[in-house]
């Protein structure tokens, strides 16, 4: 069996969203694919995640497998790279070169929920033409609202910019085209004039070299700037396929519908019943007066297009 690979960068206190991601990407698995998840950590993590997935590999066994790897960043400037943006963050930027066996990958930040199959994602290599290396989502919609156009001292991708929260990464590609030997200079050219750390750099890179970029539409890269001031990505056909808290809305009553998302896929535990343990305490609590009087609450049917196509008749 083909095997997916999904890379994650967990430091600090994110060990309970990164467990939360792998088990949205486990419990939407529709097709079965063998999923790896590739973990790079800090000592202090590697405990606590591998109890949990050792657990889960007991329970669904067979269709995904994980490591936990160190963190590593070029030895010349180590510090600066572990302590860009948020620690540890800018630790995708090298995985072209630490994961030399590795021909393709989904990288997703800790605070990403999958509300679909990986197999939907993945399928946007096969629309790759022969210049691109990777795929990522707008950064916004609108310019009257986005972060890219009104602020940055820096250039970036296309109309709007891109974010970085999820990305396809071809590495075979990536290698040939020596990313890291752009990188590097970009940073130290740019470094007091960036935000938002590797997103920034990852932007700068793909305004120098826009034909290396594919595009994907925003429902794989939803986040709160969607739909928290009016909806600027139509969801309504396609449904939302990963969901993005950034900034902390898993965890906040900001915007409820993205917490109560977080809470259904974290309390869900593997073995019991999807519909009547995963399904029905999500559709309830999409339902409540909080969602639906929030901005975003207007989008909790997109939410749940897939799960309920998924998961509807299961009981």
């Amino acid at each position: 069996k083909k095997t997916f690979h999904i890379v994650v960068v967990a430091c600090g206190q994110r060990s309970h969203e990164t467990l939360s991601m792998i088990k949205s990407a486990i419990l939407f698995n529709y097709y079965q694919e063998f999923l790896k998840f590739l973990i790079f950590t800090e000592d202090t993590l590697t405990e606590t995640l591998k109890e949990k997935l050792t657990d889960w590999s007991d329970l669904v066994p067979h269709i995904f497998d994980f490591q936990l790897l160190p963190l590593k960043f070029p030895n010349q400037s180590e510090t600066e790279w572990r302590t860009l943006f948020k620690p540890c963050a800018a630790q995708r930027l090298f995985l072209p070169l630490l994961l030399t066996e590795v021909d393709s990958l989904l990288y997703v930040d800790t605070d990403i929920l999958f509300l679909s199959p990986v197999t939907d994602i993945w399928n946007f290599f096969g629309k790759f033409n022969e210049s691109q290396i990777a795929a990522l989502a707008p950064e916004h919609e609108n310019e009257n609202i986005g972060w890219y156009n009104r602020f940055a001292r820096h250039p970036f991708y296309g109309r709007l910019g891109v974010n970085s929260g999820v990305m396809l990464m071809n590495l075979t590609r990536m290698r040939t085209f020596n990313w890291e030997q752009h990188v590097l200079p970009i940073y130290k050219e740019y470094k007091l004039r960036i935000t938002w750390g590797d997103q920034d750099i990852i932007n700068i890179l793909f305004y120098y070299h826009p034909d290396k970029l594919h595009i994907m539409p925003c429902e794989y890269n939803y986040r709160p700037d969607h739909c928290m001031y009016m909806s600027i990505c139509n969801t309504s056909h396609t449904g939302i396929k990963l969901l993005h808290g950034n900034r902390g809305y898993f965890h906040s009553n900001k915007q409820p519908l993205f917490k109560a998302i977080y809470s259904a896929i974290e309390s869900y535990q593997f073995g019991t019943n999807v519909y009547t343990n995963f399904l029905m305490p999500l559709r309830a609590s999409l339902n409540a007066q909080s969602v639906n009087e929030s901005t975003c609450g207007k989008i909790a049917r997109d939410s749940l297009l897939v799960a309920n196509l998924i998961f509807g008749n299961q009981f």
